[in-house]
């Protein structure tokens, strides 16, 4: 069982910088490969971005390339979303996520409660 909680979020201007965290608990946080989602009013949830379980490889949607950066710390049991140049349509409730190496993201087992990102024009 692993227990994730994301923090970071807030009010930004557009152009501005975010770092969301997602600390977690319980066992082997280094077996898992941690994805971020997110998802807008009235909108399905989306994928961001991906971040293999040793941090070998990251993936990115492509309205985020360039923009924001997935990373993690096996130590501190932590992954990291940096964001960049942050545009309103990037307003959201962003989740991280736990899943088996190589699942598809449906498959993620593990999910945390959010954190609220809003982007002001």
């Amino acid at each position: 069982q692993v227990q994730l909680a994301e923090s970071g979020g807030g009010l930004v201007q557009a152009g501005g910088s975010l770092r969301l965290s997602c600390a977690a608990s319980g066992r082997a946080f280094s077996a898992y490969d941690m994805g971020w989602f997110r998802q807008a009013p009235g909108k399905e949830r989306e994928f961001a971005a991906r971040i293999t379980w040793n941090g070998g490889s990251a993936y990115y949607a492509d309205y985020v390339k360039g923009r924001f950066t997935i990373s993690r710390d096996n130590a501190k049991n932590t992954v990291y979303l940096q964001m960049n140049s942050l545009k309103p349509e990037d307003t959201a409730v962003y989740y991280c996520a736990a899943g088996r190496p190589g699942s598809d993201y449906e498959d993620y087992m593990y999910w945390g409660q959010g954190t609220q990102v809003t982007v002001s024009s």
